[in-house]
């Protein structure tokens, strides 16, 4: 808190006994102990809630800032379906009538074999 050293002390006790005498001053000393612990504490409890007020308020900033993304995002979802489809490509409306010809027919003419499907001629052997 205040830079005082030894030296200064030293001052301050030998002007403090001659001034109060030695009756007075341990109660002198006292009171100027428990008016310094008192301060302290007050600036420490100041400090500790302005420490809190500007924690709290950076929490608030960052609310706001992922609050104004998630509207962000929220806004583009519900962009009307319409929109969505104008940005189909020609390889996707291929893949749809695709889609749509592997129902008509009842299967896809290149289907994949699982190995366990398959039979090989090491398997017909006795």
């Amino acid at each position: 808190m205040f830079d005082i050293g030894f030296a200064e002390l030293l001052i301050i006790a030998i002007v403090g006994l001659v001034v109060l005498g030695p009756e007075k001053l341990p109660v002198a000393a006292r009171t100027v102990g428990l008016w310094v612990s008192k301060a302290k504490r007050t600036l420490g409890s100041i400090q500790s809630e302005i420490s809190e007020e500007l924690r709290l308020d950076e929490m608030k900033r960052q609310i706001v800032m992922k609050q104004e993304e998630l509207d962000r995002e929220l806004n583009e979802m519900r962009k009307p379906a319409s929109e969505a489809e104008g940005g189909r490509t020609a390889t996707t409306k291929a893949a749809v009538e695709h889609d749509k010809s592997v129902d008509q027919a009842g299967s896809e003419p290149n289907t994949v074999v699982k190995p366990e499907q398959e039979n090989t001629k090491a398997d017909d052997r006795p």
